[in-house]
């Protein structure tokens, strides 16, 4: 076995367009796709507005998976954050902060995870991050985690999935600057494929990516458009089907280049 089911997912703290807060609608949508390894951004743990409860332990036990979370921004016992949920064997690499501008002005820190996961005796790397808003502060954060402890470490050998909400549609610097390492699975499944993720009810931007390094046959991509998915979170999920068996036919991906 070499192919798997990738998900990303900014849930929006499960708070959905409705107002509503449901985990079990998040967890609802997740599990309709089958995946077998789940990037989550904007993860609550422990605040108040989301009842005190662990959401990335819970939808991890909704959906028959581990969970690993990463708190970018904590206050007193509040956490808010990403997670990466799987069933798969998995190993933890890193987690941390990002640098960014939350010290100068009053904008969200963020932070990434890294691991590796086994598929089928292959061992995939997959890093999850949410970038901040401004193209600036994404550059920053993008030469940090294609820095040597990130995405340029020696143990991050391809291939490497590299996911989440980065904030930066096509055409911008920061899109640019990845799309000159990696592979932008939705513009190589097909440009006329690729499907904006937000906001959830009518999107009209692609800020969800998942872009690839290294040898891998690109299966499906595909944006969860369902009536559960427009109102669960303010984005849509992105689903990405990958092959990674020696044999599979195509190569995807750029060499790795450090900065």
């Amino acid at each position: 076995m070499g192919q798997f089911r990738i998900l990303s997912y900014n849930v929006h703290a499960c708070i959905g367009t409705d107002k509503h807060h449901a985990p079990e609608r998040v967890a609802s949508v997740i599990a309709s796709c089958k995946p077998d390894i789940v990037a989550l951004q904007e993860i609550d743990v422990g605040r108040a507005r989301t009842g005190g409860i662990d959401q990335a332990h819970v939808l991890a036990s909704m959906l028959g998976m581990k969970a690993f979370f990463n708190g970018s921004t904590r206050v007193g016992p509040e956490r808010y954050g990403d997670a990466i949920l799987t069933a798969l064997p998995i190993e933890m690499r890193r987690l941390g902060q990002l640098p960014g501008f939350y010290d100068r002005i009053k904008v969200e820190p963020r932070g990434a995870l890294w691991a590796s996961i086994d598929v089928g005796g292959h061992a995939v790397q997959v890093v999850n991050t949410h970038l901040g808003v401004w193209p600036h502060e994404q550059m920053l954060q993008l030469s940090t985690l294609l820095g040597p402890e990130w995405l340029g470490h020696p143990d991050c050998r391809d291939p490497v999935v590299f996911v989440g909400d980065f904030n930066a549609p096509p055409g911008l610097a920061p899109y640019r600057h990845l799309a000159s390492r990696f592979t932008d699975v939705q513009k190589e499944w097909g440009a006329r494929k690729a499907r904006p993720t937000y906001p959830g009810r009518m999107p009209t931007l692609r800020l969800d990516h998942v872009w690839l390094r290294g040898r891998a046959e690109i299966k499906n991509v595909e944006v969860v458009r369902t009536p559960l998915s427009r109102v669960a979170s303010d984005h849509l999920p992105l689903v990405v089907d990958l092959d990674i068996r020696p044999t599979a036919r195509f190569l995807h991906g750029r060499p790795a280049v450090t900065d």
